[in-house]
Formats: structure tokens, sequence, C-alpha cells
């Protein structure tokens, strides 16, 4: 009997497309994966049922959504939409967070105000991510939580106490939005209060409070404060925004090959992130308009202008942005993401050594990375993501000026778009991956 031989990174790698004219078309990108996780915890506590519509559908909500039912949840498909009914929270129940940070960090305060034992763990990774002063501000806010990180166990009692922390949360803005999220449900409401460098990706903060103020919580926010009052949460009938952040590949083909995008459905204003994206990308030469068919970019046929940016606001663009300054004819610096290092892998330097293997010049500094123009060639091997969904896309930005490029593991784009590379593939031309 022959035994099964593995298949080798070649054998599984995906060869990015390059593109032989500029890129022109329309695309459309699956739900936010920000908004459906936010979304499904306040339904969940919610005092009537809810429905999303055009929620997302990838490992990161799938695991939330699957959470949620352990714990006593509705959460039913209809058609397109979740029809999400809320009961009461319980135990026992063991929670499945992946290598997603909103589930690791939104289900602790959620799992203390359920009745039982509820254990926490997921990837290998996610035990490496920052989640220390989320557990301790919940101590003081009355759970019993054994663990400093994941693997924990919560012994819930039915409800929480609530209160006042004060929290480091420098490294992710998560870890404020996973005390406010649950706050209407505990007994006195909480403060949270923010202590040290600047929080990252502060929009994603907007879009919490927006989120329980639509959800009828009562929010008031000041300077590295934030109040949530007790009271109850109503269901609602909402419809989800396209994901802004997984968009920046796709606006990116534009700018990489001078051609022209339109993303359909961006909405006119919205908390997201991703919303400072076109402007950074006129900064690099790209010309664009939003419209009622949606978001336009049209790249530059004299070439990409390199950047310096400061992207704390929107660091989920790094990558996207990273593989155009690599293609730029000037240098570029991007800045304030030091806390990348701390993402779904070390996102600065899997950038820096796997882009590196093209002849990119991109270095790590203290806060960021320098990237200066290099001449560019087929790598060795393929390139790695190293389990990270905005890796790989960054890779088929650059496979668009650059033959030869090819992605190990592009199924890890099931984070956020499972069916990435045939959206790629309509959009730019060149093979779907398979199944994995």
């Amino acid at each position: 009997m022959t035994t099964p031989v593995a298949p080798t990174a070649a054998e599984r790698a995906w060869s990015a497309p390059t593109a032989t004219s500029p890129v022109r078309g329309v695309v459309t990108v699956p739900g936010s994966k920000s908004l459906t996780n936010r979304l499904l915890v306040l339904a969940a506590l919610a005092d009537g049922p809810s429905t999303l519509r055009a929620p997302l559908r990838s490992r990161d909500s799938l695991l939330m959504a699957a959470a949620l039912r352990a714990l006593g949840v509705g959460i039913d498909d209809h058609g397109d939409d979740w029809a999400v009914t809320p009961a009461p929270l319980h135990g026992p129940a063991a929670l499945d967070v992946g290598n997603a940070g909103t589930v690791a960090r939104f289900l602790p305060a959620v799992a203390a105000l359920a009745d039982g034992v509820v254990t926490m763990d997921g990837d290998a990774r996610v035990r490496e991510r920052p989640l220390g002063p989320l557990l301790t501000a919940l101590r003081t806010l009355g759970a019993d939580i054994d663990g400093d990180a994941l693997p924990i166990t919560i012994r819930g009692r039915g409800m929480l106490a609530g209160g006042t922390v004060t929290i480091d949360a420098s490294q992710s803005s998560q870890l404020v939005s996973g005390l406010l999220l649950a706050a209407p449900r505990t007994r006195d409401g909480v403060t949270v209060v923010h202590a040290g460098p600047p929080v990252p990706s502060a929009p994603h903060l907007e879009m919490t409070v927006a989120c329980l103020r639509d959800a009828g919580a009562t929010v008031e926010t000041a300077p590295n404060r934030w109040r949530v009052e007790p009271g109850p949460l109503r269901g609602a009938d909402v419809t989800v925004e396209p994901d802004l952040s997984s968009a920046s590949a796709f606006l990116a083909a534009a700018v990489a090959t001078g051609g022209e995008v339109r993303l359909a459905g961006w909405p006119p204003t919205t908390t997201q992130p991703g919303r400072s994206t076109p402007a950074l990308l006129e900064r690099m030469g790209a010309t664009t308009s939003l419209g009622p068919d949606g978001l336009v970019v049209r790249g530059n046929p004299d070439g990409i202008r390199g950047v310096d940016a400061d992207l704390r606001d929107n660091p989920e663009v790094v990558p996207a942005v990273t593989a155009l300054a690599v293609l730029a004819q000037t240098p570029s610096r991007l800045r304030g993401i030091a806390h990348l290092r701390v993402q779904e892998t070390d996102r600065l330097r899997a950038l820096s050594e796997e882009l590196g293997l093209l002849g990119a010049d991109v270095r790590e500094t203290e806060d960021g990375l320098e990237i200066t123009p290099a001449p560019l060639h087929a790598p060795d091997r393929p390139l790695d993501p190293r389990a990270d969904h905005r890796l790989a896309m960054a890779y088929a930005v650059v496979g668009l000026a650059v033959p030869g490029v090819t992605v190990d593991d592009v199924a890890t784009v099931g984070k956020t778009v499972p069916d990435f590379t045939a959206r790629w593939s309509a959009l730019v031309g060149g093979p779907a991956a398979p199944p994995p």
C-alpha cells in the first residue's frame, strides 16, 4: 500500500495572475467582519429578535455565530440573512475563537453574563495575542475568570456588576470594545478609561459606540473615556455594509496597473476605518470619485508615488499599501503601526521578509515600515501569508506587476473573503484557486 504524501508548498501554491493591461472592472466584497461580529453580539444581548442582512459569512463570523449558539442564542439562516433570537445565556459551553481578535476579545464579557462554566480557546497564534488587560478589567467588574491568556475558564453567574476600570488598550481597540458591547447588560453599567499610548484603529471604537447607540444604549464619550449605562438593547433589522478593509486589495489593483476599478456598494458615510483609503490612494497618484454606483479608483498610468503616512487609524490597509509601495517610483514610510506585530501574524516582519524575496527593500522601523524602490523579480519559492488573510491579498496585488508570484496557503483568505481568488480572477483575469 502506498502511503499518501502531503502536497508540497509548490503544489499548494496559487499562481497570482499578472496583468497584461490596465485592470478595469466592477467588484463587490462581502460584508464587514467588524460590523457583523459587533451586530451579532448586540443582537444576542437584545430583548427581542434581530435580522442581520448580508452579513459576512467567513471563518471569523462563523466562529462568532457558533460561540453564541453554544451559549444558547438562536442564529438561523434566512437565505442570505441571519435571524437572531436572544435567549438566557448559559453554560457549560466550550467556545472556539480560532485566530479571530473580535471573537477572542468580545466574548469574555458575554460569557461572564452567562449562567455556568464557559471555556475559551483557539489557534496557537491567538494565545499570543493581547488579552490580559481585558481579563484583568473584567475581574474588576466582577467576573470570575481563570487565566491571563487563552485558554481561559469563565464561571458565569448570570450577571456582572459593572463599574469603572482603567485599561491600557494601546495594542488593540478591541480590548475597549469587548468591555463596552456587554456593558448595557451589567448591573451598574461600565466606565472604561484608557491609560497609555494612543489606541490604534480608533474608528473601530466609533463603530462600537455607533452600534450601541443604534441598539438603544446610552453611551457618553470623552477623550480616552467611555461610559455605557445599564439598560435594555432592542432588536434590529440591519444591513451590513461591505467590508472596506477587504476592498483595499481590489482598489489597489487599479493603482498597481494604471487601471480603473469600481467598488459597488461603498457607503456614503461609515464608521469603518477603510473610509480613509480613497484619500490615501490619491496621495499615491490615483484619482477617486464616490457616487450612487459606488467608489471609482483610477490609477495613474505614469506610475505610483510613494507616501509618508500615519496609518494608526486604518491599519488593515497596510499590507495592500505596502504592496503598492514596493511598486512605487519613490520611497514610502508607513508609521503608527507597531501594533501590527501582534495581529494574525507579525505583519511587519512578514511583509519585510516575504516581499524581500522579490528583491523589495522593505525595512522595519520601531513603529512601521520604510520602503525604497528596488528592482523586483520572481521569488524562488511561494510567498507565505503566515495564516494572515491580508498578506495573501497583498501578494496578489504585487503579482499583478511581478510575473511568477505564487501564494502558499491562499485558503487563509477564508477569514474574511472565502472566495477571494474567484473574485480576483473575475476582476483581473487568471485562475481561481481550487477549494481547500
